[in-house]
């Protein structure tokens, strides 16, 4: 019973810390989405599974480390290219809020990173195993999940309201595309995962230097097939890359390229030109993972604004927005929402 008393406590703590957040943010413009809009749309679309993530429900814990390479810390002074391994907590999932979406389903997947660096310290990275996000500002995010919300009756999206959304929105329709015509990936291990946004090296020498990452599989990127999209069961992810750790180490190489004058440094929903300058930062290995009820990964708020001095945000809106909408959504299940 402390327990539950102690998490309502820290939950209510972050939201009224959330609220204050948006309360500065809205004398900045019109119409400011905030994260309970965000938040209780996805409850709209997906329904309410109490103590549960409200979006990127179903997913997987691992465990594993990361090891920095002296090229990055070239370009950034944070712990975590010191060249140590340092020991990471990893979390596998699928978009949505739904804890029984299928594993065929054609939406993105995620691998949240949590980074343990001396004296204490975090750097969190979330990625999507899409190279661009699907919107541009919080706004579209919020009238997706408003369009893609069941009709009652029929228990299906309105096809007019999608038409409608897609017609109004293009910064959707990047992500869309890539969804539509790439399969999800035959497991966990075998896909790549993009950071999405933005972000500024900072070295000793305070130079900022502007990097997007991705990061890459050392077993080689492989998408189901159509045939196995039909015949797949609901439930393989989480199987089957318990069973691939059980067998030796997953590795990721973490590979960053350097933006150029021009390239877009806030918008999420365009990639840069594939010619820029690439260098490998490190390397992730996988090397066990579990189910997450219980596991070490479930009580995390994986905030993509947790970073180590070296690190630092662009001004992206969708980056700044997913700190305060995380937070509300952690602390709905804190409280056991």
């Amino acid at each position: 019973m402390v327990v539950i008393n102690n998490a309502f406590k820290v939950g209510l703590f972050i939201l009224a810390w959330t609220l204050t957040f948006e309360s500065q943010l809205a004398g900045a413009a019109e119409e400011e989405v905030t994260a309970d809009q965000v938040v209780t749309a996805l409850e709209g679309t997906f329904g309410i599974n109490p103590g549960e993530r409200r979006n990127h429900t179903k997913g997987t814990c691992a465990k594993g480390e990361f090891t920095g390479t002296s090229k990055a810390a070239v370009y950034s002074r944070s712990a975590l290219f010191s060249g140590k391994p340092v020991s990471v907590i990893a979390r596998f999932s699928l978009a949505g809020g739904n804890p029984k979406v299928p594993d065929t389903t054609k939406n993105a997947r995620g691998m949240a990173l949590e980074f343990a660096l001396p004296g204490g310290n975090l750097q969190h990275i979330t990625m999507l195993n899409t190279p661009v996000f699907g919107a541009i500002q919080p706004r579209t995010f919020l009238d997706m999940l408003i369009a893609t919300k069941p009709d009652p009756t029929t228990g299906k999206p309105d096809p007019e309201k999608i038409r409608a959304f897609k017609a109004t929105h293009p910064d959707n329709l990047a992500q869309a595309g890539f969804l539509d015509k790439n399969n999800p990936p035959r497991s966990y291990a075998t896909s790549s995962y993009f950071g999405i946004h933005t972000f500024k090296f900072i070295n000793h020498k305070n130079k900022v230097t502007f990097v997007r990452w991705r990061f890459v599989p050392q077993d080689g990127e492989k998408r189901l097939t159509d045939d196995e999209l039909k015949s797949f069961p609901a439930n393989f992810l989480e199987q089957t890359l318990i069973e691939r750790t059980r067998k030796g180490p997953v590795r990721w190489d973490m590979i960053v390229s350097i933006g150029e004058p021009g390239d877009t440094e806030n918008n999420p929903t365009i990639m840069w030109p594939t010619n820029r300058k690439e260098f490998k930062a490190g390397t992730l290995t996988i090397s066990s993972a579990m189910p997450q009820k219980g596991a070490v990964c479930e009580p995390i708020n994986f905030d993509p604004l947790v970073m180590s001095d070296g690190i630092a945000p662009t001004n992206d809106p969708i980056l700044l927005f997913r700190s305060p909408a995380y937070a509300f959504s952690f602390a709905k299940r804190l409280g056991g929402i």
